[in-house]
């Protein structure tokens, strides 16, 4: 009973919960392989500097982790894809497509609404936390979140599996995750998803008549193993709406071209030290394009597709931006958000820097 209390609009006491049993046991890293991943985001750190005109980290060390610990310090991090649905579950589902048909039903589902955005919250997170290399990795900016991470078991599972000599794809994901954080510190870039984001989610409604049919089954314990999805298996999500995909393209332009610009500057930084780049980048490629639980999960909930696939017409577009216009034309894009590509753009660079450097450049 007191798991499912909640004094806000998300029961994260209920998410750390599930967060917990799908991420599993606590894996202490070996101290000596610990140290190497933080000697490595040092040499990392000197080669972003002299690679791009980035803002300097948060000070903090980087911090090499098991699956469970970087889900649970992360709980909440991506807190911004649940918290705005707990304005369309509250207040008598105030706002949600059908709520005025829901009658009594609706004020006495009322106070399940923190504690199914809890379900999603921590379902998702569980799930993240078996496939993320660092938080450059999760295809999410994150809100509140300033420390650096690397989820050391799954950059050594992802090394075996690349057929790579671990020792570079430690660099190659030490050198992403710095450069992540060092993008994180330009002064508009986290307000800017956030408003992408909102904006996205202003448009989302529910299908109640949908909910009403997976809430009458929640008496059968074998249905709600079913909807949490029971072994780290996919269920079906127990919210689903609809959105506006004209929003939606808005933050695929914005986090495909974070995850394209930083495999681009992790190529250029790494340049000479990772002598299987083009091995590791294309491992990396096929993960992107692997079904994601995580990303299902917020496919099936609210419409939000990433599209991380996308993060190679962004690097193609700041390889293309670079080679034509130099290093000055690139880092535009990083003075202003009107200056982030487009989706359309993204396989189009000479239209974004027709839109944005006239003045400066002859196309």
């Amino acid at each position: 009973f007191r798991l499912f209390q909640s004094s806000g609009p998300v029961n994260w006491k209920l998410a750390r919960e599930l967060t917990k049993n799908l991420a599993g046991e606590r894996e202490p890293i070996e101290p000596d392989v610990a140290e190497e991943y933080r000697e490595l985001a040092h040499v990392a750190e000197l080669r972003i500097q002299a690679a791009a005109n980035l803002p300097a980290p948060s000070p903090g060390d980087l911090n090499p982790t098991d699956r469970t610990t970087w889900a649970l310090e992360n709980q909440q991090t991506f807190r911004i894809l649940v918290e705005p649905l707990g304005d369309k579950l509250s207040g008598g589902f105030a706002g949600i497509s059908g709520a005025e048909s829901l009658g009594q039903m609706g004020a006495m589902l009322q106070p399940l609404g923190p504690a199914l955005l809890g379900m999603q919250a921590g379902t998702m997170v569980g799930f993240m936390a078996h496939r993320v290399l660092g938080q450059f990795d999760t295809g999410i900016p994150a809100i509140d979140h300033t420390q650096p991470y690397l989820v050391v078991p799954n950059v050594e599972a992802f090394a075996d599996e690349a057929e790579v000599d671990v020792r570079q794809v430690r660099l190659w994901a030490a050198v992403h995750e710095m450069l992540f954080q060092r993008l994180m510190e330009i002064e508009w870039l986290r307000g800017h998803f956030v408003s992408v984001v909102n904006a996205f989610y202003d448009t989302v409604e529910f299908d109640m008549s949908d909910l009403m049919g997976q809430m009458s089954a929640l008496d059968d314990p074998d249905r709600i193993r079913d909807l949490l999805g029971e072994d780290g298996a996919s269920g079906p999500a127990l919210l689903k709406g609809t959105s506006d995909p004209e929003r939606l393209a808005g933050i695929q332009a914005c986090t495909a071209f974070i995850e394209g610009y930083g495999d681009f500057m992790t190529r250029k930084a790494g340049a000479g030290l990772l002598p299987d780049i083009d091995k590791i980048e294309s491992a990396n490629t096929r993960r992107r394009s692997e079904p994601n639980q995580a990303e299902q999960y917020l496919q099936q909930v609210v419409g939000l597709e990433l599209q991380r696939h996308r993060a190679t017409d962004a690097a193609k577009f700041c390889a293309e931006i670079e080679q034509r216009w130099g290093d000055d034309a690139l880092e535009r894009v990083w003075e202003q958000p009107e200056n982030l590509p487009t989706l359309p753009e993204l396989i189009d660079p000479v239209g974004w820097t027709a839109r944005v450097m006239m003045d400066r450049f002859e196309i």
